[in-house]
């Protein structure tokens, strides 16, 4: 395997579309250890952009520091990627929009603002599949999940206010559950305190 750097560049000049898929590079033995990890701090807040002959063929790649190590990005070339201007769908999108849409549209993506945890995106289908499989390993019958149909909507305010509503009615349904438990809570802890106070 053979690498031929071009440049380097700041990490954020990279555009994420033209990225495909990461490995994972690390020190081949315990000489290279430290030549590793002087490159990967000298790198800090760049990306290396070469070509790497791989699996018979050509890549262009992209390598920057990540932690304790350096990961190598393949990376798709200019011509692969179609420009925004030849999608000829978007011709027709409006740039005149109504403010009240923008301002509720903001208010729909604000319930929905938090700290990002890719794990709680599992696999629906996946796990869906394997269900299937588990059940008629067992013997059982298969029923398949129904899925909701959404709500036909034709006005763009309607739908956003639809969702507002149902994010509103999920938030006072959690509320309504806070409440009732923090009583039950109450009313456990209080027992336990006289015992204390008796037994002195």
């Amino acid at each position: 395997m053979s690498r031929r750097s071009v440049r380097f560049t700041e990490v954020e000049a990279i555009d994420p579309i033209y990225v495909e898929r990461p490995y994972y590079l690390a020190p081949d033995g315990q000489m290279a250890l430290e030549a590793f990890a002087v490159i990967r701090e000298g790198m800090k807040g760049k990306a290396g952009i070469g070509k790497l002959a791989l699996y018979g063929r050509e890549y262009l790649v992209a390598v920057q520091p990540r932690e304790k190590g350096l990961v190598m990005y393949t990376m798709r070339r200019s011509n692969e990627v179609r420009s925004m201007d030849a999608i000829e769908e978007l011709e027709n999108v409006p740039a005149k929009l109504k403010p009240e849409e923008i301002k509720m549209a903001k208010q729909v993506i604000g319930n929905f603002e938090g700290q990002l945890d890719l794990t709680e995106y599992k696999d629906a289908y996946q796990e869906e599949l394997q269900r299937i499989i588990d059940a008629k390993i067992a013997g059982q019958e298969v029923v398949a999940t129904e899925e909701q149909a959404p709500p036909k909507v034709v006005n763009l305010m309607d739908a956003l206010r639809q969702s507002l509503d149902r994010v509103s009615s999920t938030k006072k349904k959690a509320a309504k559950v806070a409440e009732i438990e923090k009583p039950a809570k109450a009313a456990k802890a209080a027992p336990v305190k006289e015992k204390k106070r008796a037994r002195g």
